[in-house]
């Protein structure tokens, strides 16, 4: 079969298309038929050296999501048959024609959902949906605040969060992709570019601050962050693109009240995937099939063209999900 491989540590020519054996589903693993794999932040960071794959996963072949067909089935298998479409997350190898998975971890795709538009829905919508609902506990008439709001995570989260009747305030350094996100549910558009967008947060939540906050951004952001965090607030660190250290106010945040929680899908055992897989796929899933949540696709390359999609990716252009497409 076809993958795209990292020759070495790099820039995003070092990713080149190769051929490697098709794997073999073992038992309780479904082999999958690739149609598009979505392309992420930890791809990139992957690929430059410094996020290796979980044991157990390839090395060379970045990929943490996909959507298809199931090509075959192992032993011990009982929900999925040949021919189902299905998407998931994995722990890599997602950049390729063929992959197995535990078939615990795939959720199948609803009936009226393209293959590509199944591609850009795992990682980000699974994400969104664990930190804020599964590990935060959003509730209704509550208050978030989502940093890279234009990014895939931040597209699925304003979406989840509309249809849980949650207030969304976003930000992202492009007033274009605030208008954007506005499309999808957003209530409030703030420019991070801005000298105090603090301000901006607290003076649209009356001075209260906001109850969660979806961090994606990281370092720069953190002691803004304390400042627009209500009592008792949560905050939640995804990722990490504009830096991973940076000087926190303890005595502030004990004030508060406060709690910080980091969260990672990757390095999870296979149980706790499986447990999100099917929490997703009773709570999200409905969503995606009415159309009250949809992806959003900002562009689709060929595989060949991996190391275009990365750049793209890297000039945070995009709005929504990058993809590879398989055919």
């Amino acid at each position: 079969m076809k993958a795209v491989f990292i020759t070495e540590p790099g820039e995003p020519d070092v990713l080149q298309l190769g051929e490697v054996a098709r794997p073999e589903p073992g038992p309780e693993e479904l082999l999958v038929r690739i149609r598009a794999s979505g392309v992420n932040r930890a791809d990139v960071i992957q690929r430059r050296g410094s996020y290796p794959a979980p044991p157990g996963w390839p090395e060379d072949i970045p990929g943490l999501e996909y959507s298809g067909t199931v090509e075959a089935v192992g032993n011990g298998c009982s929900r999925f048959t040949v021919g189902d479409r299905v998407m998931g997350i994995v722990g890599g190898g997602g950049y390729a024609e063929y992959i197995a998975v535990h078939e615990g971890t795939a959720v199948g795709v609803p009936e009226g959902m393209s293959l590509e538009d199944a591609g850009a829905i795992p990682e980000v919508f699974m994400t969104a949906f664990d930190a804020l609902f599964l590990q935060m506990g959003l509730a209704a008439r509550e208050t978030v605040l989502i940093h890279a709001v234009g990014s895939g995570v931040g597209t699925a989260a304003v979406q989840l969060a509309r249809a849980w009747g949650v207030r969304t305030i976003g930000t992202s350094r492009t007033p274009e992709k605030l208008e954007r996100a506005s499309e999808l549910g957003l209530d409030v558009g703030v420019v991070a570019g801005d000298a105090d967008w603090a301000a901006k947060v607290l003076e649209e939540t009356d001075g209260v601050g906001v109850d969660v906050i979806l961090d994606l951004v990281g370092g720069p952001y953190v002691a803004a962050n304390l400042r627009v965090l209500a009592e008792r607030g949560r905050w939640i660190v995804v990722g990490v693109p504009g830096g991973a250290k940076a000087e926190i106010d303890l005595r502030r945040l004990m004030g508060k009240r406060a709690s910080i929680t980091g969260t990672v899908l990757r390095a999870r055992p296979t149980a706790d995937k499986v447990a999100l897989a099917e929490a997703f796929a009773e709570r999200v899933v409905p969503l995606l099939a009415s159309g009250e949540a949809r992806a959003v696709t900002d562009r689709t390359f060929p595989a060949v063209e991996a190391a275009a999609a990365h750049l793209r990716m890297e000039s945070n252009l995009n709005f929504g999900k990058i993809l590879l497409g398989w055919g």
